[in-house]
């Protein structure tokens, strides 16, 4: 079988998956229906198309899947290890798709803490549930807003201020066979509330599982948002992970991701902001090895006066380990006074290692302060002499100064532990112990 057959037979089966178990999917029918029909019509991206010219799907699309929801079973002891223990938090646990109770903090009151499905508040789902979304959009979220069964519901009513992390984890575990899995989350957080929220998708077996993930986030006036997603999922893993942020005037939103595992991850960010003096932020490190391949695409959409935008990725590639950067800010012509910011900095460790970057922006307007820019190098051999003149051995050396580099994206996180947790992947991915708390 040749490897567009092989796309092709995906597509059939997915088809076939909708048909079969629409009634199983989250409400909203004739959406769903809509956007099936769009991916019937479109099929799978390919490298031709110019957003997926660095990125292919292939190896990804031409296995065999299964696409149900079976239940599945972690222990809360198998979860320590993935999530935040000693900050206070609510908890969302997904495992294979299918929310765990028995895991998870459910609340319904001031705030809602729950489930897309089933939840008391359907006027809001319905008022913001595919809301960010744009009228054409991608194969890949077509396909998880006609198959999504299940996701994560966050509602944050106005003047109410969540006083402890929610904590969103994506889990799969006991899969006799590959896994296509779709994931959805919707964030409603109103007029002057606030909230902040971590995310993870972890494997608990052997069993290839591909993410189709899909996040949405409104944040009304004067809101703050903070989002930490944290993607350090094993070799057998793939995500595709597609977030939109919708912002009011004044709103404060802030996404910061972290690459470290997985075999394959493509990041879509976009913002949208639609009133004047909001202010989005968007930072990542990436650090990965042998065999894995991160690709970040992010669109900012400036298209009111007086917003902010401030971006900064970070990315330290080793062994043969492939980094795509895209990262477009548009001006549009009645936004003026805007402040958009965007660099991205990379670290080949290897002659092997690659990245291709590409920040752009696009401006309408006149009466703006737009800045964009990337490197790409190796590490200071000036520093590096440094440091083992002073004693330190060459790999410890090159740990710290990997560390410096990233930190100024650490340095924003406003949750103690999830810095600590951070420092102690980064250590570990670096070979090498940094005694350092954040």
């Amino acid at each position: 079988m040749d490897n567009q057959r092989s796309g092709t037979v995906l597509k059939e089966q997915l088809i076939k998956e909708f048909k079969d178990s629409a009634i199983k999917g989250l409400p909203f029918k004739a959406v769903r229906e809509k956007y099936i029909q769009q991916f019937d019509a479109d099929g799978f991206p390919t490298i031709k198309d110019e957003e997926w010219k660095y990125t292919n799907l292939l190896p990804i699309i031409k296995k065999n899947y299964t696409f149900e929801n079976k239940e599945g079973n972690i222990s809360k002891e198998q979860l320590e290890e993935f999530i935040l223990t000693d900050t206070d938090s609510y908890f969302l646990v997904f495992v294979n798709g299918i929310l765990c109770k028995e895991l998870s903090t459910i609340k319904e009151g001031d705030f809602v803490v729950g489930s897309l499905k089933h939840n008391n508040s359907q006027n809001i789902l319905e008022k913001y549930w595919n809301s960010c979304l744009p009228k054409e959009t991608d194969a890949l979220v077509a396909i998880n807003t006609a198959l999504a069964q299940e996701g994560a519901f966050v509602y944050v009513p106005h003047n109410v201020v969540v006083n402890k992390p929610i904590q969103i984890i994506y889990a799969s575990s006991k899969i006799k066979q590959d896994l296509f899995l779709q994931t959805r989350a919707l964030v409603v957080v109103e007029e002057n509330a606030q909230v902040q929220i971590t995310e993870r998708h972890q494997n608990f077996d052997d069993s290839f599982v591909f993410t189709n993930a899909v996040t949405e986030i409104v944040a009304d006036a004067n809101a703050i948002v903070d989002f930490y997603k944290i993607q350090n999922n094993t070799l057998k893993c793939s995500l595709i992970d597609n977030t939109w942020a919708k912002q009011a005037k004044t709103s404060n939103c802030t996404i910061d991701t972290f690459s470290f595992g997985g075999r394959f991850t493509r990041n879509n960010l976009s913002f949208c902001l639609t009133g004047e003096y909001a202010e989005s932020n968007m930072n990542g490190i990436t650090l990965i090895g042998k065999d894995q391949l991160v690709d970040h695409h992010t669109f900012v959409d400036h298209a009111v006066p007086n917003c902010n935008s401030n971006e900064l990725y970070k990315g330290i590639f080793d062994a043969n380990a492939k980094g795509i950067f895209n990262g477009k800010v548009m001006v549009r012509p009645d936004a003026q006074k805007t402040n958009a910011f965007q660099a991205n900095n990379n670290l080949l460790m290897t002659d092997n290692a690659s990245i291709d970057t590409k920040p752009q922006l696009e401006i309408y307007a006149d009466d703006v302060a737009c800045s964009h820019g990337c490197t790409i190098g190796q590490l200071d051999e000036d520093a590096l002499f440094y440091l083992r003149s002073r004693g330190i051995a060459k790999k410890e050396a090159q740990a710290m100064l990997m560390y410096a580099f990233a930190n100024d994206v650490l340095e924003n996180i406003k949750i103690p532990e999830l810095k600590n947790k951070l420092n102690r992947i980064i250590a570990k991915k670096l070979g090498v112990q940094l005694d350092i708390e954040l």
